[in-house]
């Protein structure tokens, strides 16, 4: 059973720096991307950033300059360093991945999400 685990969420002053990190475990994987994803109080779920098995990524206007998203395929392992974070930043934060996992003697493709971990920015 594949599972993501999400660590790294807090509180933090303004102007402070928090790193995400999600693992995706359970059997032989393989990346193809993963991402972040945030979802503040009474606002619908948005994409943050996210990035391909080979390094391409994208991120949300919003944190483009603050925020770097990177992966580690060895370890089917996200990372999103967030620095400058801002009172908007407040969400819960979460981790998605899109790969391919073995079941038997075949693969299948599927779409996972973490359980989210709370960020807070506030003084």
């Amino acid at each position: 059973q594949v599972q993501l685990v999400e660590s790294g969420g807090g509180l933090v002053q303004p102007g402070g720096s928090l790193r995400l990190s999600c693992a995706a475990s359970g059997g032989s994987l393989s990346i193809i991307a993963m991402g972040w994803y945030r979802q503040a109080p009474g606002k619908q779920r948005e994409l943050v950033a996210d990035i391909t098995r080979g390094g391409s990524s994208k991120y949300a206007d919003s944190v483009k300059g603050r925020f770097t998203i990177s992966v580690d395929n060895a370890k089917n392992t996200v990372y999103l360093q967030m620095n400058s974070l801002k009172p908007e930043d407040t969400a819960i934060y979460y981790c998605n991945a899109d790969l391919y996992y073995s079941r038997g003697s075949y693969y299948r493709r599927d779409d996972f999400w973490g359980q989210g971990t709370q960020v807070t920015v506030s003084s």
